[in-house]
């Protein structure tokens, strides 16, 4: 147990191909539009107040980029920044000093979800509370708004004392009703970019248009990452300039890539009717458009398309080993990033597993979340027995082809798809789980977590590691990293932005959210 010595207190794309005629209705106020955004006016608790100075006595300090530990160091710090790294006991302690003794545990940086919808919350302090205590001090918001965006340059993104920080967000997703055509897609980049976006999230456009915004983005500035749209090439999209790809695609696009039938595949996919934005708006349709494609986005598999299933069970029958190590070969060279989401293909491909029917997440999700993450699991568990049998043979290969890539040197972040969908099972904890039964090393995932979101942020001096000017976000465990991933998650306690969470006050947190239904109870 840690103790205090001295010192006074202190996204998915196949989804959208599914939605068929509904989808232009209902995009651009699901992800990334006005009603959603509008929600986020309830955030009222207030950000970290500057912390004062700290002290984590007798760690041994681990260094994520070369694997290096130092045993029994004193780490100090101050106004949210690491001070210094020495040895414990070669300075005389500060008695004003909050100091905790840490003899016997490790300290890492904190973890990073790269890869959340968390801000759709109509509350999210709980989620981001969740997040802090399985060690998440900062993440990538992946779906945004005009609202989201004005909120953030006027300095009234309040996200509370419980909370990681807010890397990066995106504008309203790119859809048919924003970007229907090169020169919609330009227009709405542009006026992205002016109201402070720091990327473009491609959702559901053309094939033409969706080479046509990688383009422009280069030139506009401004980074586009996100979904694979059906029908386009991997491997071109990343040479061109798309700078992540989520969900290892998703859909059958990835699978293409690495199949001895691509071409067929591509041009099959291609053929699929593209949604066109409707001519007129419908009175009430929106209401009924947003309360089932909330349904749909909990879980994709369970409205699948019967085309689209099959042309991914032609991917797996005609993978091939030599072409999947030769597009990881590519993603290497042209420096793209992936952002597996292993949790979120699982929970959507094994929706049916009893594990999910009792997983811990469920007393944290909101009662009515939990009803209607059982009536979409109940639809998937009617789907005919073929279907089912492609999404389990799939997930496995998904997962061995974020080992390929992890191992052929393709550069990846952790991200969990959890917030808004607010499905069991969407953790970090479990990400972590997931890589490590694929046979990624321990050291390896805790990179994937920390120096890499550094790396891609373009802040590797000061986040991703323990040294003297980085952000004091910090986890402090109770065993070797190192050694087990179970390990990574054995948290005493967290430290962001300089600020303490014991373990003892992160589980009360926990179980005020339990308690509350998913809400912070008082």
């Amino acid at each position: 147990m840690l103790t205090r010595l001295t010192g006074t207190a202190p996204c998915p794309c196949c989804a959208y191909a599914h939605a068929e005629a509904i989808l232009p209705f209902a995009l651009s106020r699901i992800v990334g539009g006005s009603r959603a955004a509008a929600r986020n006016d309830a955030i009222t608790a207030i950000d970290p107040p500057p912390s004062g100075p700290l002290a984590l006595a007798g760690v041994t300090v681990v260094d994520p980029a070369t694997g290096n530990v130092a045993h029994d160091r004193t780490v100090t710090m101050n106004l949210g920044r690491i001070l210094d790294v020495f040895p414990r006991g070669s300075r005389e302690p500060d008695p004003s000093v909050d100091t905790i003794d840490a003899r016997g545990k490790w300290v890492v940086p904190g973890y990073n979800d790269m890869h959340s919808h968390v801000l759709e919350l109509a509350e999210p302090a709980g989620a981001l509370a969740l997040m802090l205590a399985e060690g998440v001090t900062g993440f990538r918001q992946m779906s945004g708004s005009p609202r989201l965006l004005a909120k953030r340059r006027a300095g009234r993104l309040a996200l509370g004392e419980h909370a990681p920080a807010l890397h990066e967000t995106p504008g309203a997703i790119l859809t048919p009703f924003n970007a229907g055509s090169a020169a919609a897609v330009t227009a709405e980049m542009e006026q992205q970019k002016r109201e402070g976006a720091d990327f473009i999230k491609m959702g559901l456009v053309g094939a033409d248009v969706f080479y046509h915004a990688i383009a422009e983005a280069k030139r506009i500035g401004i980074p586009v990452l996100g979904h694979l749209q059906e029908g386009t090439d991997a491997v071109k999209a990343t040479a061109m300039g798309f700078r992540s790809i989520e969900h290892l695609g998703p859909g059958s696009t990835m699978w293409a890539a690495c199949s001895t039938e691509e071409e067929r595949m591509r041009a099959e996919a291609y053929r699929q009717p593209f949604i066109k934005t409707p001519p007129v708006k419908i009175p009430f349709l929106e209401r009924i458009v947003m309360a089932r494609l909330r349904k749909l986005l909990v879980n994709p598999a369970a409205f699948a398309d019967p085309a689209d299933v099959a042309r991914i069970q032609v991917g797996l029958d005609t993978f091939s080993e030599g072409k999947a190590q030769d597009v990881a070969g590519k993603f290497a060279e042209d420096g793209s990033w992936q952002v597996p989401t292993l949790v979120r293909l699982r929970t959507q491909e094994f929706a049916d597993s009893p594990e999910y029917a009792v997983d811990d997440g469920l007393a944290y999700m909101p009662r009515a979340a939990v009803k209607t993450w059982r009536e979409v699991t109940a639809r998937f568990t009617k789907l005919p027995a073929a279907t089912r049998a492609t999404f389990r043979n799939a997930y496995p290969r998904q997962r061995a082809l974020a080992k390929l890539f992890a191992d052929s040197g393709v550069r990846m972040m952790t991200g969990t798809d959890g917030g808004a969908l607010m499905g069991p099972g969407l953790t970090m904890k479990q990400e972590f789980a997931e890589l490590a039964a694929e046979g990624l090393a321990p050291l390896t995932i805790l990179r994937m977590a920390t120096v890499a979101a550094a790396d891609y942020l373009g802040r590797v001096g000061t986040m991703g590691i323990v040294a003297s000017g980085a952000d004091a976000d910090l986890v402090v465990l109770d065993a070797d990293p190192l050694a087990r991933v179970e390990n990574l998650h054995a948290i005493s306690g967290v430290v962001r932005a300089g600020h303490w969470h014991a373990r003892a006050t992160l589980d009360q947190v926990r179980d005020r959210l339990a308690a509350g239904g998913g809400r912070l109870a008082a």
